[in-house]
């Protein structure tokens, strides 16, 4: 055989070895993209009697991994946790937590004004929280949404520690399903943000007056 048919039969079979790679690539599926969740503000939360005067900032809650992301967590045994597979949060839990907060408090219109920290302006008061469960726990056939945060209302002229206080809440799905998991999330976050609604408002906090120090609550906790 010449030469040049040699490296014309190399040729073909290179290029048939790279069309069976290519083509064994198409076999498997694609896989789907993740079903993207939302963590609810609260329906039908009622207005506060009294409005506070102050402005509250509500600032992004600290977390360590594994809440620290956009995962779906599940916790069947105290030393191990899980992800539920094809969905995620929207945004991270931190996010998605504030955000529910953010509009609980201006659905109740408990205060003056409430903003966010990516907000620019000032506020007299931060609520500072940090994340300590929000996943599911089994036991037996039953599962059960945790969420607990640690709270400070924060003095944002003093830098002071107003009030704080642990909350933790339950709520049970109604099966193994996504959906009646992101169902008791929802129902586990009304519960959290009337509880957190009724202590921020109960706690005494100083005279309405003109801010203009630090904006952010969230050294309070650092």
């Amino acid at each position: 055989m010449s030469k040049t048919a040699i490296n014309n039969f190399r040729a073909a079979g290179t290029a048939l070895f790279i069309s069976g790679i290519m083509t064994a690539c198409t076999v498997f599926p694609t896989p789907e993209a993740p079903r993207v969740m939302d963590f609810p503000v609260p329906q039908g939360l009622q207005t506060s009697a009294a409005s506070q005067p102050q402005s509250l900032r509500v600032d992004t809650p600290f977390a360590s991994e594994p809440f620290n992301s956009t995962r779906i967590l599940a916790k069947p045994v105290p030393w191990e946790f899980r992800v539920y597979g094809g969905a995620r949060w929207r945004d991270t839990t931190p996010v998605i937590l504030r955000d529910m907060l953010v509009g609980a408090f201006r659905a109740t219109a408990s205060f003056h004004d409430v903003t966010t920290d990516t907000g620019p302006g000032n506020t007299d008061l931060s609520l500072a929280t940090e994340i300590t469960a929000f996943h599911t726990i089994s036991q037996g056939d039953s599962t059960r949404v945790t969420i607990a945060i640690y709270g400070q209302l924060i003095d944002n002229r003093s830098r002071e520690a107003l009030c704080a206080d642990s909350f933790i809440v339950s709520t049970p799905a109604r099966d193994q399903t996504i959906d009646s998991i992101v169902q008791a999330f929802g129902g586990a976050g009304e519960r959290l943000a009337k509880e957190v609604i009724s202590w921020a408002t109960a706690c005494e906090t100083p005279p309405d007056q003109s801010f203009s120090g630090n904006k952010s609550g969230q050294a309070a906790l650092m």
